[in-house]
């Protein structure tokens, strides 16, 4: 007995539904699951007593005799990272529309990590996997990803020929085409591209910064300084760059987290960005319009790209789609912090 003296109701079972509808349970359980050969009137009848007897289907059940957990993994490499944090929640917000649980792992940026983590999922039995690969050439990371008999999504990055994965990609060089040629045309000639991991994003902006010299006819001034995506490498960069005896008049940070590393130094030694020094990030994070001046970007659509893995990963769940590549674009977004080079 309850403490308000009415008695708690345990919960229905399908044999009680079964009873009340007055039909077999492989009958309640052909309505439950959508079959097609249910005539409506026994769907009727079931649906109603679904629905007197408040009955709740065990959804571990019934997921283990169709052999799927309704689970999908996530495998993230740094939560902590903004652009990460709007990719979650465009998968999960798919996933749960489409009666599917997340399961997220976070690499903390250890390629070791990541591929324990692939494993670990792959035992919890998900029916489905998305991650962005920390190191494309990690030999563990892609040793576990062939091993998976399960659909995979990666998430802007290119992996060996014989692994069948899905992707969604960003269109890097186009948008960073378009600051760049933003910047040529101010009249920026020595213009710094602070680059990252040599991954798929890295090699893809790079590749716009060489189009744009090359679509206006120009020699390459341009200067690249590459190694990872931390705020610590982006710092360190920027004060190489600056530190030159021809400092560039112009850079761009490859990257939302090289952004805060760079922008960290501007403000430390109070540069006038737009006036001073032109900039560009990537990623359109809050800073850069708290910054001030408000910072140009190459934008990119992150919630859309996790609503894009999603869809792609349930094709393959549901449909048995076979593996395919979706490119989603980027656009330049002109800002104060983006001015004619000083005299």
């Amino acid at each position: 007995m309850s403490n308000d003296g009415t008695r708690r109701r345990s919960r229905a079972s399908m044999r009680e539904v079964a009873d009340r509808a007055g039909v077999a349970m492989s009958s309640v359980s052909r309505v439950l699951s959508g079959h097609p050969d249910v005539s409506p009137a026994m769907s009727a009848r079931v649906l109603a007593a679904v629905k007197e007897l408040d009955y709740q289907p065990d959804i571990l059940a019934q997921s283990l005799r169709r052999r799927e957990t309704l689970t999908v993994g996530f495998v993230v490499g740094d939560i902590s990272n903004p652009l990460f944090a709007e990719i979650v929640t465009g998968v999960e917000s798919t996933l749960h529309t489409n009666g599917y649980s997340m399961l997220l792992t976070n690499s903390l940026g250890d390629p070791v990590m990541e591929a324990a983590h692939i494993g670990l999922l792959s035992q919890r039995r998900v029916d489905g996997l998305v991650i962005s690969v920390l190191d494309e050439t990690h030999p563990e990371t892609i040793n576990r990803l062939r091993e998976l008999d399960i659909p995979v999504v990666v998430l802007d990055r290119n992996l060996p020929a014989d692994i069948p994965v899905s992707r969604v990609l960003s269109d890097h060089r186009s948008g960073m085409k378009a600051a760049v040629l933003h910047l040529l045309d101010l009249g920026h000639r020595r213009i710094a591209l602070i680059g990252g991991t040599a991954a798929r994003p890295a090699l893809e902006r790079r590749a716009g910064l060489e189009d744009a010299f090359a679509l206006r006819g120009l020699p390459s001034s341009y200067l690249v300084d590459e190694g990872s995506f931390a705020v610590e490498h982006g710092a360190a960069a920027m004060r190489r760059l600056l530190a030159l005896p021809e400092p560039p008049t112009a850079v761009i940070a490859g990257g939302n987290q090289v952004m805060l590393g760079a922008l960290r130094v501007v403000a430390e030694r109070k540069i006038e960005l737009g006036s001073q020094l032109s900039f560009v990030g990537c990623d359109d994070i809050p800073i850069t319009d708290l910054f001030q001046p408000a910072v140009a970007v190459v934008r990119r659509d992150n919630y859309a790209m996790g609503r894009a893995a999603a869809e792609l990963l349930l094709a393959r769940m549901r449909d048995g789609a076979r593996p395919t590549d979706v490119v989603l674009p980027t656009a330049f977004v002109a800002r104060p912090s983006c001015g004619p080079p000083p005299p």
